[in-house]
């Protein structure tokens, strides 16, 4: 390869890659394993909902964008405040956003959404893309599981399950709505402030 510039430039490209995801792992690891432990308490404030979901989304506007995507919101004005840790659930977002860029082909639509729920906010990330399939639904919040779809795609495998645990932490609920070939819809609940405090 050191013969051969091109394909050492691209064999050292890819170490970089590789590097750089390795790297994420152990982020990823390391926080799964703190939410876990409760070493990483939460830091709750009464908090609108649009402060959560407008700088979550605009922070993935631009690669939206150069995956030939449309990434809007859907957020009523009237929506209460929810009791969170603002970065915690700020990073459950992204990531679910980030997955929905990731599995949208170009030209598709990536929604943020809320609603009112009887006890809770529900937010929502729609997509137009592949879909999970079925037999990959059980089990696509577990930690490494990458259904058939992102196996090729990168990303270490964490995400889901750090999202997963961050929304449990918060005495609420994370779920999938997908049929192949169709979109998928991940959603979640987050306490209103009354009811947290009644709670707590």
């Amino acid at each position: 390869a050191l013969d051969d510039p091109p394909a050492a430039e691209r064999f050292l490209g890819r170490m970089e890659v590789e590097v750089d995801e390795m790297a994420q792992m152990v982020q990823e690891l390391l926080e799964l394993s703190r939410i876990e432990s409760g070493q990483a308490p939460l830091r709750l404030f009464p908090t609108a909902v649009a402060t959560l979901v407008e700088p979550a989304v605009e922070r993935l506007h631009a690669q939206a964008e150069r995956s030939g995507l449309t990434l809007s919101t859907m957020l009523p004005a009237d929506l209460p405040e929810v009791m969170v840790d603002t970065d915690r659930i700020r990073t459950v977002i992204i990531n679910l956003v980030h997955n929905a860029i990731k599995f949208t082909p170009p030209g598709g639509f990536v929604t943020v959404s809320a609603r009112m729920a009887p006890d809770a906010v529900v937010i929502s990330v729609a997509d137009t893309g592949a879909g999970i399939p079925a037999e990959d639904l059980p089990r696509i919040f577990e930690r490494f599981y990458k259904a058939d779809r992102a196996r090729s795609g990168g990303g270490t495998g964490l995400g889901l399950a750090i999202a997963k645990h961050s929304v449990n932490a918060h005495n609420g609920r994370l779920w999938v709505d997908s049929t192949e070939g169709a979109g998928s819809t991940f959603s979640f609940t987050l306490p209103l402030v009354n009811l947290s405090l009644t709670h707590n």
